[in-house]
């Protein structure tokens, strides 16, 4: 009986768990049964997953405190963005396990869900492919669960989190609409109420509305219960408040940041501190309490990991305060710390690089700016602007060198034979100083490396044996000399390179001894090896002679003598140059790098070396320009000089507001020869471009007409007079732009140019070409009528028509948009055959390929040639 009991009491447990695994019975204990596998097992391990992949995120999207933060911290990856593959293996396994807990567990009995954790389910699908950047998927998720489950505890969290991926697909007005609309709701808690307000504001900043952004992050940050979360919406209202220029409340809430302390994240706190540092008044503030501050900051062990942004701060400080040398020191400090913040390690670069620029050291300042580049986003502004003044700091270095070279050069030509003698002296007793002082190193460092390497041999015994016992022991005791790894040979004598190093030690404390008795007695050596002592006294005496009666050329005066020019026209030669170098250094101080002072320096300095007259007025009229806002009442006596010494020139004019519409400024000028040559008008641009060259001497504007020039050529007379216009623009302005573009062009565009040859593969596009000189306009404007009655009659393909010059003796009337040879040959027939047009000249049938060919070589004859088979 009791056997039959237990069997039927196992069928009843058997049937219950199935009636409890059923998704189709809508009992209690299948509800709680499904609800409770879905929360406690599926869900768990995909909120494990989830979790997990949010660390990693965050560890990927690290924060950039330069820029404006981000509300939420999850920055998009748009390499991926088009993927609907998930990418992280953690969201994908959080994606699954909530797909497993929908598929299994779901029990949607009567069109509704009976299963109070399914909901769960969906709002953890939609986070991992929200997270994992595939948003129009997460998007129906949260859909799903605000269709089906409007009763949910849930509703509002996905309601917001619905939002959150409408902002990412950049719908941000829907979001405002939508999240308005949810903040009408009085029953929303605290953390909700502040996630959509962060929502909120995160879409007014996308739509560019700042106030409101602002209003709602504020909100947001009152009602939030995560430090976390306050601290980054802090420290965003400081960097908003910092922007707009309100600096009391900016640093009214970085110092909300700073309270928090440890409650949150320690990078709000440090990056806070150097955002009140860069709102530090110079002029206002405390320096004694900033300095203290900053110490105090230091001292502390817990910011060790942001020394690099506390050094580069202090840096900035001393740098405003003109303590070069404490600012130098501070920001190699932050270097050392090697920051993985790109940005502030190039900012420091940048810094120091200005440092040594205002110091005129370009060539160090030249190294920091390439060091900036190198850690700068090529994207940036800050990149194009950085890497234009590497480029101009090129031009300083070279003409700053030529100007000391010529200078030192003109200088010592200008001396007495007597006092360049003296001179030349002076200079070599202090070469010969620094060379003595020089070698006295290498030697110091050579015997510290010889004791180095002294200390690391084995010490070696009387007779010039190695002490067994200052050898390396192996692991069991044994000596191991040399690096014979051999344990088996342990006796000295059984090793080779042992008792070779035995011997030479013997020899360096012996000498070569005779194989007698009493060897080693000091008279029996010093017999053995008296002649070689001697022998070897003989040699050092004899080195010490010819050391003393060798002359080193750079030791004496004629070796500099003969370097010195010998004529005069060298000698101008050598000031024209430096003339150039001083007007270029003065230009480009003044105009790229807005150094007043050093331009007015140079261009004062051209004028005192009584340069060419072409360079003379250019300079006074820059120097009344750098006056203007430097110091006015030297500009008014430098526009008295140029009105009075040159009054009808045009910078008189300029400076007078005397300059008619016939005298116009230089880029106008440029522009009104610039359109007439996209006009065509090759040959009155070619007339008067010299004469526009030549009125403009001295000016920037020069180049420009240079490049015009050589452009011109190219169109009216081929391939090899716009080379070697290029090649002129080339040397001559190698620092303009026009000078670069023209080096530029003749390295990579001319031979490949060069290389272009008539081609004879099938091509779609052919043109019709008549030849016509340059006089007979009549024979022009007759293939131009004739060729304009025939399109309005036949032209079926819309054909077009032009005037293009070939040179300055030929141009060609053109037909384009043939697609075939022989159409293009019906057509010339008909132009030539039928009565009502006449052509009468010969037509020429090309490809457009070739006739670019034909503009650009100048070779329509050689296009024409019979080709030899």
């Amino acid at each position: 009986m009791k056997k039959n009991t237990l069997k039927y009491c196992f069928t009843l447990l058997f049937l219950f768990f199935l009636i409890a695994c059923s998704t189709k019975k809508n009992t209690f204990l299948s509800r709680n049964s499904h609800a409770l596998s879905t929360k406690y097992n599926i869900l768990y391990n995909g909120g494990i997953g989830l979790d997990k992949g949010l660390k990693s995120i965050q560890g990927n999207n690290q924060d950039n405190f330069w820029k404006m933060l981000p509300i939420e911290k999850m920055q998009i990856d748009e390499t991926n963005r088009e993927e609907t593959k998930a990418k992280n293996a953690d969201f994908e396994l959080a994606e699954t396990k909530a797909t497993k807990a929908i598929q299994k567990h779901s029990m949607n009995i009567g069109g509704r869900e009976k299963n109070y954790q399914i909901d769960e389910s969906y709002l953890l699908l939609g986070k991992a492919r929200y997270y994992d950047q595939r948003f129009i998927p997460a998007l129906e998720a949260f859909n799903y669960i605000l269709y089906k489950y409007p009763n949910s505890s849930n509703i509002y969290t996905a309601k917001i989190w619905r939002e959150k991926t409408n902002m990412r697909l950049g719908n941000d007005a829907i979001v405002v609409k939508n999240i308005n609309k949810l903040l009408k709701n009085t029953d929303l808690g605290k953390q909700t109420f502040a996630d959509a307000n962060a929502l909120l504001s995160e879409a007014f900043l996308n739509l560019e509305q700042k106030d409101s952004a602002v209003a709602k992050l504020r909100i947001a940050e009152e009602f939030t219960k995560n430090n976390e979360e306050k601290a980054r919406y802090r420290f965003i209202l400081g960097q908003m408040y910092q922007e707009a220029g309100v600096k009391d409340s900016a640093i009214y809430f970085y110092d909300g940041v700073i309270d928090l302390n440890r409650k949150a994240d320690r990078k709000y706190m440090m990056h806070a501190y150097a955002k009140k540092a860069q709102l530090f008044d110079y002029e206002k503030d405390n320096d004694t309490i900033f300095i203290e501050t900053y110490n105090k900051l230091v001292a502390d062990r817990e910011n060790r990991p942001y020394y690099d942004v506390l050094f580069y701060e202090m840096g900035v400080y001393f740098d405003k305060r003109k303590d070069q040398e404490s600012a130098l020191e501070f920001y190699n400090k932050s270097l050392k710390r090697k920051s993985a913040d790109s940005y502030l390690v190039a900012s420091t670069y940048r810094n120091i690089g200005n440092m040594y620029f205002k110091n005129t050291d370009y060539t160090m300042a030249a190294k920091y700016y390439d060091s900036t580049l190198v850690k700068l986003d090529p994207k940036t502004r800050e990149f194009a602007s950085i890497e234009k003044n590497r480029k101009n700091l090129d031009d300083v270095i070279r003409y700053e060198g030529i100007s000391k070279r010529n200078d030192s050069i003109l200088k010592v030509y200008s001396f007495s034979p007597e006092k360049r003698k003296s001179y030349f002296e002076d200079y070599i007793a202090e070469l010969k100083k620094k060379d003595e002082t020089k070698r006295l190193l290498e030697e110091k460092e050579k015997e510290k490396q010889e004791n180095i390497e002294r200390n690391s041999q084995p010490d070696v015994l009387q007779d010039g044996a190695v002490n067994p016992q200052s050898l390396p022991k192996a692991n069991d005791g044994v000596p191991t000399p040399g690096s014979n790894n051999d344990v088996a040979s342990t006796f000295y004598f059984y090793n080779p390179s042992t008792v070779a190093y035995g011997k030479i030690q013997f020899k360096k404390m012996w000498g070569n001894r005779a194989l007698s008795g009493n060897w080693r007695m000091a008279a029996s050596r010093a017999n053995t090896n008296s002649a070689e002592n001697d022998s070897i006294t003989d040699a050092l005496a004899a080195a010490e002679k010819a050391k003393d009666t060798i002359v080193i050329e750079k030791y004496t005066t004629d070796f500099y003598e003969k370097q010195l020019p010998t004529t005069k026209a060298a000698i101008d030669s050598i000031g024209k140059e430096r003339n150039f170098a001083y007007y270029q250094l003065g230009l480009i101080y003044k105009e790229k790098f807005k150094e007043y002072n050093l331009a007015s320096n140079k261009l004062e300095q051209l004028l005192r070396n009584n340069p060419e007259e072409k360079l003379v007025l250019p300079s006074m009229y820059n120097l009344y320009k750098i006056y203007q806002i430097t110091n006015p009442q030297k500009a008014e006596q430098i526009k008295a000089e140029i009105t009075a010494q040159y009054p009808n020139s045009r910078y008189a004019q300029i400076i007078n507001n005397t300059n008619s519409s016939d005298n116009l400024s230089p880029d106008k000028e440029y522009q009104k020869w610039y359109k007439l040559y996209e006009e065509q008008q090759f040959k009155t641009v070619l007339d008067n471009i010299d004469n526009l060259i030549n009125q403009y001497s001295g000016d920037d504007i020069v180049s420009k007409f240079e490049l015009l020039k050589a452009s011109t050529q190219g169109k009216v007379n081929g391939l090899e007079a716009y080379k070697k216009a290029l090649e002129n623009v080339a040397d001559n302005y190698p620092n303009s732009e026009e000078g670069k573009n023209a080096r530029e062009i003749l390295e990579k565009n001319i031979p490949t140019l060069e290389k272009l040859d008539f081609t004879t593969v099938d091509n779609r596009n052919w043109k019709i070409v008549y030849r016509v000189t340059a006089d007979d306009q009549n024979s022009a404007k007759q293939i131009d009528d004739a060729i304009k009655k025939f399109l309005d009659v036949e032209n079926f393909e819309k054909l077009k028509t032009s005037f293009d010059t070939y040179n300055q003796k030929e141009s060609f009337v053109v037909i384009h948009g043939l697609k075939s040879e022989s159409y293009a040959q019906d057509v010339a027939g008909v132009l030539n055959d039928t009565k009502k047009y006449k052509v009468k000249q010969p037509a020429i049938i090309i490809s457009s390929d070739n006739y670019k060919i034909v503009q650009i070589k100048k070779n329509i004859d050689s296009y024409l040639a019979p080709k030899t088979p």
